[in-house]
């Protein structure tokens, strides 16, 4: 049996329509890797064991950055929209619309195998709509944006490389 919300049935907890409303699939905060120097400074240090204790100090404002009034800063995917969002009213200051999304793709040589981040790019009408930067766990992240406009925007879902397990293999 589903749940109620705003008097709606709900099939599966957690799961709502964007015709009925928005709701958030996934937050992820960006990674110290969007301060270049500073990030490049604390991998130097953090591989000399007498100077990683001096890396994490030089880390930690950054680190809290994101967290701070005022500062905070987060990439918000919805049934909807993905957003980068500031503060911590969350305030959209760059979003696109599922809709408008027709790939997500890591940017060339953006990956830092220290860090584990990258820049995606949001490819709208054959132009980067969106990047984001600093996202850890990229390519997780690039398939949850694929998998929310492949699921809530209608006619963008691909349906022609699905084959059942039940299916027979080719002769």
């Amino acid at each position: 049996m589903g749940t109620m919300t705003d008097g709606q049935m709900q099939a599966v907890t957690g799961l709502v329509p964007p015709q009925l409303g928005e709701t958030t699939i996934r937050v992820v905060w960006p990674s110290v890797t969007t301060s270049p120097a500073v990030a490049g400074l604390g991998r130097s240090l953090m591989r000399s064991i007498i100077l990683a204790p001096v890396a994490w100090l030089l880390l930690a404002p950054f680190y809290f950055k994101k967290i701070l009034p005022g500062l905070a800063c987060r990439y918000a995917l919805t049934n909807r929209r993905l957003m980068i969002q500031k503060g911590w009213r969350r305030q959209p200051s760059h979003d696109i619309a599922l809709a408008d999304i027709d790939e997500v793709r890591l940017k060339a040589d953006s990956y830092d195998r220290f860090y584990r981040t990258a820049t995606l790019e949001i490819i709208s009408k054959g132009q980067v709509a969106m990047s984001v930067p600093g996202v850890p766990n990229a390519e997780s992240f690039r398939h949850a944006i694929v998998n929310a406009y492949k699921a809530w925007v209608p006619g963008k879902a691909d349906t022609g490389h699905f084959v059942p397990a039940s299916a027979s293999k080719p002769a």
